[in-house]
């Protein structure tokens, strides 16, 4: 197979597409490493190599001797699975050689991330958070004040998160709300013990997946970007407790146990 300098520009600005799309929602630094090596040699590249930041991606090709590099920012479009399952799909669909760059790059553009309807999330979040304070002891009383404590702060999410406000922001916020709603039960005893709803309602606004796609980099020798994902779920963190502090010096809860 040989390829012209015009179709390996090509093939290099679709296998970075497929990197950027998986870089900007959430796949892990060996999946997106792995992916645009196998859509480049799939394509007809001898070999990829790449080199990941948190914010870019630097890709070259190599073909008979030449070398071809390209690079891309990567704004952070938010986690979504579906996304990065579908730029695999694509991969696969390249490599079984029915897909040729021209459909690949199609494809890439295609896609649409995939989001479930809005009141959905915040029911199931509501009904996630709530169970938490049942299994950490709490009776029905503090079960539906942390339903909606939860409820009303991932609301509170989405809409900050759709107006594009900054992540820590949103988050020191929507702990500040959850904080202070949770508060009004310590403050009218509802619920033998409503602190445990301080606790459950702002357990949405654990930055998990940051955190282990985090650990997962750094163990598999991406150093750089695990340490920089380390660092924004430790912000988001920090962020969470800001906003539950300032609501328990406003309120005068000072704890979330008895």
């Amino acid at each position: 197979m040989s390829l012209s300098r015009e179709a390996q520009t090509e093939l290099t600005r679709v296998a970075v597409y497929a990197g950027q799309i998986l870089h900007q929602h959430g796949a892990e630094s060996r999946v997106i490493e792995q992916t645009v090596q196998r859509i480049g040699i799939a394509l007809g590249a001898d070999s990829v190599e790449l080199s990941l930041s948190p914010d870019a991606i630097v890709i070259t090709s190599l073909f008979d001797g030449h070398c071809i590099t390209t690079t891309r920012r990567c704004y952070d479009r938010g986690i979504n699975m579906h996304m990065v399952c579908e730029v695999l799909r694509i991969c696969v669909m390249a490599e079984k050689q029915l897909l040729d760059t021209k459909e690949v790059n199609k494809r890439l553009k295609r896609l649409k991330p995939f989001k479930h309807n809005r009141w959905l999330v915040v029911l199931m979040v509501a009904f996630s958070c709530a169970s938490f304070s049942h299994f950490f002891g709490g009776d029905r009383g503090v079960y539906w004040l942390t339903f909606v404590a939860a409820g009303l702060t991932m609301l509170l999410r989405q809409e900050l998160a759709h107006r594009h406000h900054n992540p820590f922001i949103n988050f020191s916020i929507a702990a500040f709300i959850a904080t202070s709603i949770a508060s009004l039960g310590v403050i009218f005893e509802i619920g033998d013990n409503p602190q445990i709803a301080m606790a459950a309602s702002v357990l949405l606004l654990v930055p998990g997946f940051p955190l282990i796609n985090a650990v997962s980099d750094m163990l598999k020798g991406h150093i750089n970007m695990g340490i920089a994902r380390w660092v924004f779920a430790t912000l988001l963190t920090v962020s969470v407790s800001i906003g539950i502090v300032a609501s328990m010096t406003l309120t005068g809860v000072s704890g979330w146990i008895n």
